[in-house]
């Protein structure tokens, strides 16, 4: 099996993914209305949160993928249907640990994100992203 990490809202990890069944589109939908407040008059807001979930848990080929997100609705939606998620910080975490980056600078990219207008939960300190 290969393994997948699928960030949140933006292409997916770099290779393209049809959804073209019209039954996956139908259920793609679904979720993107029920969980995620979806409407008619913005048919694309919550679409890729709704794809992503659907196809992680639906495609034999994406199942045990990740699903990275700082969002923390999409994030409890799809550890309640069982998807392995990852946040920014933990992300950073190991990077750090496997140190491909410094806590300094893992944290000084963190908070320049936060300043860019992302919403992402930050560490207290460098040293919290060491764990």
């Amino acid at each position: 099996m290969t393994e997948y990490l699928f960030p949140d809202n933006t292409v997916l990890c770099n290779f393209p993914i049809e959804i073209t069944k019209e039954s996956d589109i139908r259920k793609i939908d679904q979720i993107r209305r029920a969980v995620f407040g979806g409407t008619d008059d913005q048919p694309l807001k919550h679409l890729g949160e709704a794809q992503t979930c659907y196809v992680i848990k639906n495609w034999a080929d994406l199942a045990g993928s990740w699903w990275i997100s700082d969002d923390g609705e999409a994030l409890r939606y799809a550890k309640f249907q069982g998807i392995t998620t990852r946040e920014t910080i933990d992300l950073m975490s190991i990077a750090v640990a496997d140190g491909d980056i410094s806590a300094r600078d893992a944290f000084d990219v963190m908070q320049q994100m936060a300043d860019s207008d992302r919403y992402l939960r930050l560490p207290k300190s460098a040293e919290e992203l060491r764990r």
